[in-house]
């Protein structure tokens, strides 16, 4: 370790180390006598607020003859994954109904026109978010 850093930490002057001997001696007593230093510290992370717990939606009995919307948040490939998702319902469960949305927005913000629809028309929601 760096003498400087080390005497700086113990509380003693650098210019010690060209200092005579007996003054090493007085600085080190003075600084046993104040004693340790109190070092103070502030969290980078601040305080977080509480967290707001919110429960899952109920589930459908049974997706026959309802409304499934498709909703990409414009995440490069997400079109694609929701147009084979799309696919998957026509093959699989002709009776499904797909309605693919491009949300506005980035994945965080609100959409209250998209949300207003998908509650009057539809009945589930598979959103595509990127990462």
């Amino acid at each position: 370790m760096n003498r400087r850093k080390m005497l700086s930490l113990l509380g003693m002057s650098p210019a010690l180390l060209a200092g005579s001997r007996a003054e090493a001696d007085k600085a080190k007593k003075t600084a046993a006598a104040a004693g340790p230093g109190k070092i103070e510290a502030l969290n980078p992370r601040g305080t977080p607020p509480p967290i707001q717990l919110v429960p899952m939606a109920k589930r459908l009995p049974s997706l026959d003859g309802k409304t499934i919307y498709l909703v990409s948040d414009g995440f490069p490939g997400a079109d694609h994954f929701l147009d084979q998702v799309a696919n998957w319902f026509k093959k699989n469960m002709p009776s499904v109904t797909t309605v693919y949305r491009l949300k506005a927005g980035a994945f965080a913000d609100d959409d209250p026109k998209l949300n207003a629809e998908i509650k009057a028309k539809g009945n589930a929601v598979i959103m595509a978010i990127g990462h």
